[in-house]
């Protein structure tokens, strides 16, 4: 049975987080803290396990391993604390928004031997593996762009949380939020960029970015974009990887994939390549030992290539 903390309710993600652990024969949610003791209580409750309103305490608690979904401004703390006291830990991304407390958070997690998962939701879909697999083989030869965008009306359609548009907790607006996707994406298929230039706008709020482009130059000479919004409605969700000798294209109005490299556009048979969740992963791992595919070395490259695409706004 692995015992699992929850550290932290602030993200929108941490009910659906919370449940897929609760639902689990073989797991039990033992111990909930939150630095919002109302809200930590409730949800306390709604999950059946003890609020602790002190961090240092919950980490005393009988527990393997702790579910991060903390404010994004406070990772650097939960996350070392929780390394330093021998949990496993599954966050949510990005895992912080400096690159020096991510490198600290990562030195303390190999010390420790935990195991590490963050949650790259895009890297365990069908179709992204089909495409990662093809990028790996050389079907489209050297690749030379490659541009994602991921975008929704979280607040053109007034639904987004407004602990998500506060720029303290949150240390960014949609780039930081939504835009994660992207970038880890890329690093995924590019490896990490030379450099990073950014626009950012504000079209509906004032607090944070909503509206957001970040450009990504590669020593070989490709290109990343990665595009993301709070204020895009009806936008499809798409994918562009351009290579030397093809290119495939994902998503989009009728949500298809395909390739084309000589002759028609091919549409693959994807059946059966989608892997369960980051989240079931680690809990796979943790009581049954393993690997997880998304790394402390993943989880690193996204917070560098973050913070540059925020030290880098034109």
């Amino acid at each position: 049975m692995l015992k699992i903390g929850l550290a932290g309710c602030w993200h929108v993600h941490f009910d659906g987080y919370a449940k897929t652990a609760a639902e689990r024969e073989d797991c039990k949610i033992v111990a909930l803290w939150d630095p919002d003791e109302k809200k930590g209580k409730e949800k306390a409750d709604k999950f059946g396990c003890e609020y602790v309103a002190d961090y240092d305490e919950f980490l005393k608690k009988d527990i393997d391993a702790v579910m991060v979904c903390a404010a994004t401004n406070i990772h650097p703390e939960v996350l070392l604390k929780a390394a330093n006291a021998k949990k496993h830990i599954f966050t949510e991304k990005v895992l912080t928004a400096k690159a020096e407390d991510a490198e600290r958070v990562s030195a303390a997690v190999k010390e420790n031997g935990v195991n590490f998962c963050i949650s790259f939701i895009w890297r365990a879909r069908a179709d992204f593996l089909w495409i990662k697999d093809a990028v790996d083989s050389g079907l489209l030869g050297q690749l030379t762009y490659v541009r994602m965008r991921n975008a929704h009306n979280g607040v053109s359609g007034g639904w987004l949380p407004d602990s998500f548009l506060d720029r303290v907790p949150t240390c960014g607006g949609a780039m930081m939020d939504l835009g994660a996707h992207g970038m880890y994406i890329l690093n995924w298929l590019l490896g990490e960029p030379e450099s990073v230039t950014s626009v950012f706008t504000n079209v509906m709020c004032n607090t944070v970015e909503d509206n957001c482009v970040s450009v990504l130059k590669y020593k070989n000479g490709a290109i990343g974009v990665n595009e993301t919004a709070f204020v895009a409605q009806s936008n499809p969700f798409s994918l562009e990887v351009v290579g030397t000798k093809g290119t495939i294209m994902c998503g989009g109005a009728d949500n298809k994939l395909c390739y084309k490299t000589d002759g028609d556009w091919v549409y693959p048979d994807i059946e059966g390549l989608g892997k369960v969740s980051p989240l079931e992963s680690f809990l796979d791992v943790c009581l049954n030992g393993g690997e997880i595919p998304y790394t402390i070395d993943d989880a690193v490259a996204l917070t560098k290539t973050m913070a540059a695409a925020y030290e880098n706004i034109k």
